[in-house]
């Protein structure tokens, strides 16, 4: 019998989740974004589960090519634009489309034009501004002039105009609040011509009603994870990743005994100890803390001591009927990724980008 942990994507909740990123935003075209191998949901599943998008976005051109050999036929965006010269050759071959955030892109695109306009080559591209997020982009005050020498560009077929916010899930933000990024987005932008794309999962789910986009960029949230703000459960979203597993292994361990790697938990009192076959190396924070969520045939319990490779051990002291071969919900469906992320200090993208490869992944 193989190791009893596995993922379960749920490809219907994914489509749920576009459902309402959609509704969120009318009027707009929304983009589902898949970096990551679907934010580690994979990428065919992703693609299957976002059919209705009017387009897909992530970041490797390697996997925009894949999606194409997948048979997706509608927009692909490359999120961080093309990385060299040839970049702009594959962009061509298969039709995709870029962000343009520096001047360098902006050089190799002067310096292919001829070619690729002889070849009938035009391009949809996405002009980035850098709003306060000081990432990619160009600041307020050089958006125009890049505007127009991107507009100069021969193979340029149309530009849409996008920034990323910093603080979205954070309206009072004493620093960058949403408000002032969009202020620079508007002042940066004043009289140019060309579509909008702003919001991200929390611009989605957040300020729906004061950020006017042609086009949305919801990412997390159409895996089940929310960027802050509420629960993904009162926002309405469904999770599309359960990671489960089993008991292994049950202790019965007196007052004062020791747990784990470190002995970092001491019994207080008698106690029931499940040994559960997940650990670091399939994906589970190391760092997740005593207390962090986890649920034991539908019965939400603790963790309890220190994550180690292959293992994880659980407070089983309330649960009488739990015993070897009990399933156990590490994150997703009566688990919300979101209270398994927090408690371990992070937050649910990188869980869901961490499974590792070893752990089966199956549909359901």
């Amino acid at each position: 019998m193989p190791r009893p942990i596995l993922a379960t994507i749920h490809v219907d909740s994914l489509k749920h989740n576009l459902a309402l990123a959609k509704a969120q935003s009318p009027g707009a075209r929304a983009w589902g974004v898949l970096k990551a191998n679907g934010y580690g949901h994979g990428l065919e599943r992703a693609m299957r589960g976002f059919a209705e998008a009017d387009g897909l976005a992530l970041v490797e051109v390697d996997y925009a090519v894949r999606l194409r050999e997948l048979g997706w036929t509608k927009p692909i965006l490359l999120l961080e634009g093309f990385f060299d010269p040839q970049d702009i050759d594959t962009m061509a071959e298969h039709g995709l489309q870029a962000a343009v955030h520096c001047n360098e892109q902006l050089a190799w695109l002067e310096a292919a034009q001829e070619r690729l306009s002889a070849r009938g080559v035009r391009f949809d591209l996405h002009l980035k501004m850098n709003s306060g997020m000081n990432r990619l982009g160009f600041m307020p005050q050089a958006y125009a002039a890049a505007h127009a020498r991107l507009s100069a560009i021969s193979c340029v077929a149309s530009i849409t105009m996008i920034t990323h916010f910093a603080n979205a899930d954070d309206t009072e933000h004493p620093l960058l609040p949403i408000a002032e990024q969009v202020r620079r987005f508007e002042a940066g932008t004043a009289g140019l011509a060309g579509a909008r794309s702003l919001s991200n999962s929390a611009g989605v789910l957040l300020h729906q009603k004061t950020l006017r986009n042609d086009w949305i960029r919801p990412g997390i949230m159409l895996y089940g994870g929310t960027p802050g703000g509420a629960t993904a459960e009162q926002f309405g979203l469904q999770p599309g990743m359960t990671l489960s597993s089993e008991i292994i292994g049950v202790q019965e361990i007196a007052d004062g005994e020791l747990v784990g790697y470190g002995s970092r938990f001491q019994a207080q009192g008698k106690m029931r100890i499940g040994v559960v076959a997940c650990g670091y190396a399939d994906g589970y924070p190391r760092h997740a803390p005593l207390g962090t969520p986890v649920l034991v045939d539908g019965v939400r319990t603790r963790l309890v001591g220190r994550v180690s490779m292959d293992m994880l051990t659980v407070d089983l002291t309330d649960l009488p009927q739990a015993k070897v071969g009990s399933k156990v919900v590490l994150w997703g469906r009566g688990n919300p990724i979101d209270e398994v992320a927090t408690a371990a200090g992070t937050i649910g993208y990188e869980l869901m980008c961490a499974l590792a490869p070893r752990v089966p992944v199956v549909e359901g």
